[in-house]
């Protein structure tokens, strides 16, 4: 019995190569956990906003509640993307892509610990309606990602239909929409700092992701050029 579980955990340890399929879900495991931080941290005030909801219905406190809502489905289902994803074929190298991706990420889920600002009602709308906007058009585009969906800058399948048809980069889009919102909801020098690093990451990882799809796709090249990077006919 010995003699053949010893073979089995040698194959399973040879599975951890760099390319892998587990070595990939090891390296997204410290997303996952942040994601599912984030998550808890937007489900505290869920149950105080339904029963205020409940007891007195209110629009603001509608969108608000809908906000913390979609900010959950935007963890799960990165959760669910980063854990069945594909292995990816090719990489940025260096770490700078990488700390650009993970501060892109973290930046902007972190912001929900921080605590909530003193808003008037029509700020608190507007500030719910940009999170809710954002965090529903970010999951449509991580859906329409499906596998091929990446935190880092790396190839795994070129997505060219959909909003990917339109602009290059329409996670980010909604991501930033989002992050505009709760930098509303938790207005300080602090947010507005965050912010303004997380759009600097940002900027920097889609140019590290463009160049590894390029590297990856010879057809990304014409794909890039008949398409905008965030804003057709803008940018």
């Amino acid at each position: 019995m010995k003699m053949l579980v010893f073979p089995k955990l040698l194959a399973r340890l040879g599975n951890l190569h760099k390319g892998g399929k587990a070595y990939d879900f090891l390296a997204a495991a410290p997303l996952i956990a942040w994601f599912i931080l984030g998550a808890v941290a937007t489900l505290r005030p869920v149950p105080q906003l339904a029963a205020q909801l409940l007891a007195r219905p209110d629009m603001t406190v509608g969108l608000t509640l809908l906000s913390k809502c979609a900010v959950l489905l935007f963890a799960i289902v990165a959760i669910t993307m980063l854990i069945l994803r594909q292995p990816p074929q090719s990489c940025a190298r260096g770490i700078a892509p990488r700390i650009a991706g993970l501060l892109g990420t973290y930046l902007a889920v972190g912001m929900v610990l921080l605590p909530p600002a003193q808003l008037s009602p029509i700020w608190m709308g507007v500030a719910s309606a940009l999170t809710l906007g954002g965090m529903a058009f970010a999951c449509f585009s991580i859906l329409w990602l499906g596998r091929s969906f990446s935190l880092m800058a790396e190839a795994r399948q070129l997505v060219t239909s959909g909003p990917y048809s339109v602009i290059r980069h329409p996670l980010y889009v909604g991501e930033e929409i989002s992050t505009a919102g709760m930098a509303i909801l938790f207005f300080s020098p602090f947010a507005l700092l965050l912010l303004a690093a997380q759009i600097a990451c940002q900027l920097y990882r889609m140019g590290c992701e463009e160049e590894v799809l390029a590297s990856a796709f010879p057809e990304y090249h014409a794909y890039k050029a008949c398409t905008a990077r965030l804003v057709p006919g803008l940018y």
